[in-house]
């Protein structure tokens, strides 16, 4: 029974509230008094949320920027200049020899060369003398490029030629009769054997002292090696107590091609 009491009470409740609508529509009517978010505050939030323009750049350096364009269009032009110079240069040394280059610039450098009389005309001096200007520079960079490549053959052919074009000096009168007989070092009067307990050997042949004896009463004896003089000199000097073996060459008087060191019979 209580149970049903409260249930009458609270319906009676809410059909009086019913009744009265006006106690809500009062409310909502009327609002709250105060915003709650102040126009100032959503307008500081707005300004900061937006970022500032970019300050104006310095009249110095669009001035800068405006000058430096000359200078870089020349900087490449020189490194353009140059690097066509160093590749025509590469493939000069490549495809040609020095004499053939030599032949193929004379009308160059002879262009530079352009001589003025007094019986020329005003203009005809001034084509002359603006032709002279203008193929001076190529003809002194032709001239440097010879001189640089003659003074580095010289010295690349220090190394692969050999020492002189005439390695033995001539034969004396009395001994224009006697042949020459040139012996290699190695694999001629010596030999080497290598075993893994003892590693590499060198032994001179059996019977090598009784042959150049027997041989220098004929024969002018030469030792020509491929090997480098403080290696051959040590060795004939032990080999060779009788000092049958006349003449020595070494590495020094190879021509070196292709990685390997070649002996120059023709110029003994």
């Amino acid at each position: 029974m209580s149970i049903v009491t409260r249930s009458k009470r609270i319906f009676s409740i809410v059909q009086k509230s019913n009744k009265n609508p006006r106690l809500y529509s009062s409310v909502s009517a009327n609002g709250p008094n105060e915003p709650i978010i102040s126009s100032s505050i959503l307008g500081n939030q707005i300004t900061s949320s937006t970022p500032p323009p970019p300050p104006p750049p310095p009249e110095g350096a669009a001035a800068g920027k405006a000058g430096g364009q000359p200078w870089s269009f020349l900087k490449y032009t020189l490194i353009a200049a140059l690097t066509g110079g160093v590749a025509t240069a590469g493939y000069a040394t490549y495809a040609y020899t020095l004499e053939e280059v030599d032949e193929k610039t004379k009308a160059l450098r002879a262009s530079a060369k352009v001589s003025v009389t007094d019986d020329m005309s005003s203009f005809d001096k001034f084509q002359a003398m603006l032709k002279s200007a203008t193929m001076t520079v190529p003809a002194k960079l032709v001239e440097l490029y010879l001189d640089l490549r003659a003074t580095t053959e010289e010295h690349v052919r220090g190394f692969t030629e050999p020492s002189s074009e005439m390695l033995l000096p001539d034969l004396h009168p009395q001994e224009q009769h006697v042949f020459t007989l040139v012996l290699d070092l190695n694999e001629t009067l010596l030999y080497s054997d290598w075993k893994r307990d003892r590693g590499w050997r060198t032994f001179k042949r059996p019977g090598v002292e009784a042959f150049l004896e027997h041989l220098a009463q004929f024969y002018e004896i030469v030792v020509y090696s491929d090997q480098q003089a403080m290696y051959v000199d040590p060795i004939v000097d032990r080999l060779d107590e009788k000092h049958c073996i006349r003449y020595r060459l070494s590495r020094a008087a190879t021509r070196y091609q292709d990685g390997k060191h070649y002996r120059v019979c023709r110029f003994i």
